[in-house]
């Protein structure tokens, strides 16, 4: 007996209505990027290794899909013994490839490639698939899409700005209610530096970005785990338990970053960036949370994180400043600012809150019911003149029993039958049924389209 297919864990296959209401999601978030002057590219699924290692992070090497070598690669072996220990030294003989992890460090090596070729500041957007080997689960597929928009060769914080109105433009339009979190890496640096652990930087900030799922008193386990002293944690604290509004979360933080200069370059730009987008107004809730870090290690100045009001589920937009990206391509000093749209989550929220528009369907308006060779030739006449007028519509292949033809109609939810008869085929008309109402109009082709578009 022949194997049940199946796809790997953490992947889907998507039917037509699933690959409409995807489609949906995309065209919205394009339209926006491009509402704003963002220019669209594309770069390989795959990329070197050597393009992609180092960038995410230990962890995030780990989650990387690497491709194996085509060809005789284990010739290359030798006498290797391939053990645990000999793994990591292995990897370059055996892949130098793999699939990419995000769009952020592709779109870096793009902008170092092809240098020549652009105009600074440049603003490109990408929407395409990703891939990691994280564990699946609700929420978080090993294949999945991101939809980002970024900015290079501008230090501005106005790019900033123009990022959060994108980001509310873009779920006003989907009816997500959503809230913008805010915060700065300069300000976390700072954190550390004035709780006397300037180098713990990163062991800081991987640890208080978990605070949400596992609580604050984990957090100074897993801190203390790491090394930090029983002081340095207590000092650390009273950060991440600041409370008020966002006005009164930035005072307090001015004041307890007053000794440290890059804490406080840190609290002006957010201050400068909640400011401006309040003025202009934001149809979203936007808030400073200071246990902000986001995992990836490249950002240097503004991070944001996106979560929807009403549905429980991860961030489903997030992104930032960074500084230093395109430098270990050699071509340092080149700032770049972005953000990224998780379509796959997008998706899941608009589901839960029964949000997806009614026309969104892969089904055509009109179909033709068929009732033999000259009657369907008749219809296929009407139906060029529908489509030229750009009505979307079918003929049922087969002349078959009427009432299996409207149950087709019906199960893909087509809202009009033309029913073009031996009498109708003479007078060069149809008849129109709506699906819904039951009704039916005998019309010319140009009467139909009126009323069908």
């Amino acid at each position: 007996m022949a194997q049940k297919p199946s796809i790997p864990k953490g992947t889907r296959d998507f039917g037509p209505v699933e690959t409409a209401r995807r489609g949906y999601i995309f065209s919205t978030i394009r339209s926006v990027f491009e509402l704003f002057g963002f220019a669209p590219i594309e770069t390989p699924s795959i990329e070197n290794l050597s393009t992609l290692m180092g960038k995410y992070g230990e962890e995030g090497d780990k989650l990387l899909f690497k491709i194996l070598n085509s060809g005789e690669w284990a010739r290359a072996l030798e006498s290797e013994t391939v053990t645990a220990d000999a793994s990591a030294r292995l990897t370059s003989k055996v892949s130098e490839k793999g699939l990419r992890y995000d769009l952020t460090v592709p779109f870096a090596r793009f902008v170092v490639q092809h240098r020549n070729e652009l105009t600074l500041p440049f603003k490109r957007y990408q929407i395409q698939p990703v891939w990691r080997a994280d564990r699946p689960q609700k929420g978080r597929y090993r294949e999945f899409y991101q939809c980002d928009a970024d900015m290079v060769g501008s230090d501005s914080l106005i790019n900033e700005v123009e990022l959060l109105q994108m980001i509310d433009e873009v779920f006003a339009r989907l009816g997500i209610r959503i809230t913008i979190k805010l915060n700065n890496r300069k300000v976390l640096a700072g954190i550390a530096e004035t709780i006397g652990e300037p180098d713990r930087l990163t062991d800081i900030t991987v640890a208080i970005d978990k605070i949400d799922k596992i609580g604050l008193d984990n957090v100074r386990a897993e801190l203390i785990e790491r090394g930090l002293t029983d002081s340095a944690v207590e000092r650390l604290v009273p950060f991440l338990t600041i409370s008020g509004d966002t006005g009164e979360r930035l005072a307090a933080l001015r004041d307890a970053l007053a000794g440290s200069e890059t804490g406080l370059l840190g609290v002006a730009e957010l201050q400068m960036v909640i400011d401006t987008v309040t003025n202009l107004g934001m149809r979203a809730d936007v808030e400073l949370d200071v246990s902000l870090a986001r995992g990836l290690n490249y950002y240097t100045g503004t991070i944001i994180e996106v979560k929807a009001r009403d549905v429980e589920i991860g961030s489903i937009s997030g992104g930032g400043r960074y500084d230093n990206l395109t430098g270990v391509f050699g071509m340092p000093g080149l700032s770049g600012v972005g953000i990224s749209f998780g379509a796959d989550r997008i998706y899941d929220v608009l589901t839960a809150l029964d949000l997806f528009p009614a026309d969104v369907t892969p089904a055509p308006t009109v179909m033709f019911a068929n009732f033999g060779e000259k009657e369907a030739r008749a219809a296929m006449g009407m139906m060029k003149q529908l489509r030229a007028a750009g009505i979307p519509c079918e003929i049922y292949p087969d002349a078959a029993k009427m009432k299996k033809q409207m149950a087709y109609a019906d199960s893909r939810h087509i809202p009009y039958v033309a029913i073009v008869g031996e009498s109708e085929a003479a007078e060069g008309k149809l008849t129109l049924k709506d699906m819904t109402t039951g009704t039916q109009t005998l019309l010319t082709p140009a009467e139909a389209v009126n009323i069908t578009k």
